[in-house]
């Protein structure tokens, strides 16, 4: 099964990258970066990054071309697979958000908090299991009249089946509540909910200008198919600045963000911190709890030359901190996190991304690579 899996992936890459001249003369484009690579959570793996963008109204001169950037990792004990669109449709009034993820692979539990995890040694024997892993989420956001306001539905399906479990994970005292055994645990997710959202961003994978305001809520309940009963709330801002004075192309993008959970959360589902789109610098998953929050701020700049070629590219540097804990009043302790970064402009205004972010507390640095900006 892996094998043909595999097979599908390199085909379908392969395919992509002979397509792409005749793809960018038509209202689909698409451009794709692919081999060797590294990643915080598995190594070193082969890997590819697709970004497609199109019109889903090509006479509609004002619509945002909807994006779908599509990323797939090899490694010798298993793949992911992971695709995000974000769509819209009828002139931008109905927006579809979408994550749709399998994964196949290992994956790390520390445990739940942050003082021990600080302390606790990744490995085999401690934090790692292996994850069969089917995550299929959707928003469909309306606008309400001619505003920046939008509303709708959010829906979640997840199921996570975890096997080949560390010893360090099997006497974890809430693994062990949730009813975790030696062959491993299953985790279900069936919920619903609504979505918020507030955007003025002129483009938004990589925003310039603008204003960006979200609110998610969904509710998981035993009678709907899920394993436990459960919620999950976050809210989010982001402000885009332009600095003309130093220059064009010259941004600088803040943002907050806090996740809380409610009832008897999966520990896979808990609130953390690490992530190609937060705090870079920490390995996912290593400090998570019920509630988690980060701030940070990042200076975004594109090198403007007469060279086509280095026009291109440009750098980013962030700095931010983050939290984790039982609820937002009560923090744990303090992430600190601060990196750079280099971009490579792929098509306007979409951007292929090499970060290096920094984790003072171990005093470790790790390396993403990803297409659109982190936020």
């Amino acid at each position: 099964m892996q094998l043909d899996i595999r097979r599908i992936l390199v085909v379908l890459f392969c395919f992509v990258l002979l397509s792409n001249t005749y793809a960018q003369k038509k209202n689909l484009r698409f451009s794709a970066l692919g081999g060797p690579a590294y990643s915080p959570d598995y190594g070193l793996l082969v890997g590819g990054s697709m970004l497609f963008t199109f019109k889903t109204n090509p006479l509609d001169v004002d619509l945002r071309k909807s994006v779908v950037p599509i990323n797939f990792s090899v490694m010798e004990a298993g793949y992911d697979f992971k695709i995000h669109p974000q769509l819209f449709l009828k002139g931008g009034d109905i927006r579809v958000f979408s994550d749709l993820e399998y994964l196949n692979t290992y994956n790390h539990y520390y445990g739940v908090g942050y003082e021990d995890n600080r302390t606790i040694e990744r490995g085999e024997k401690t934090t790692e299991y292996f994850q069969n892993t089917v995550i299929l989420r959707n928003d469909v956001l309306f606008r309400i009249n001619d505003s920046p306001f939008f509303i709708g539905p959010s829906l979640d399906y997840t199921d996570r089946i975890l096997t080949d479990v560390a010893p360090g994970i099997k006497d974890d005292f809430i693994y062990i509540y949730q009813c975790g055994t030696e062959e491993g645990i299953n985790f279900r997710n069936v919920g619903f909910g609504i979505r918020a959202t507030y955007d003025t961003r002129d483009v938004p994978v990589n925003a310039y200008e603008g204003k960006y305001f979200d609110i998610n809520a969904r509710m998981y309940n035993k009678e709907l198919g899920s394993t436990q009963n459960w919620g999950v709330i976050s809210v989010e801002y982001r402000q885009y600045k332009k600095l003309p004075r130093l220059g064009e192309r010259k941004v600088l993008a803040w943002t907050a963000k806090v996740r809380s959970t409610v009832g008897d959360t999966p520990f896979t589902d808990m609130s953390q911190i690490g992530s190609p789109h937060d705090l870079r610098g920490y390995y996912k998953g290593q400090f998570r709890d019920k509630t988690s929050a980060y701030i940070m701020a990042e200076f975004r700049s594109m090198w403007n030359s007469k060279s086509k070629f280095l026009s291109k590219m440009g750098y980013t540097v962030w700095g931010g901190v983050g939290m984790i804990g039982s609820d937002i009043v009560t923090p744990q302790g303090v992430l600190p996190n601060f990196g750079a970064g280099f971009r490579y402009e792929v098509q306007p205004r979409m951007n292929f991304r090499i970060d290096v972010g920094h984790d003072p507390l171990q005093n470790q640095t790790l390396i993403y690579f990803n297409m659109t900006e982190a936020f």
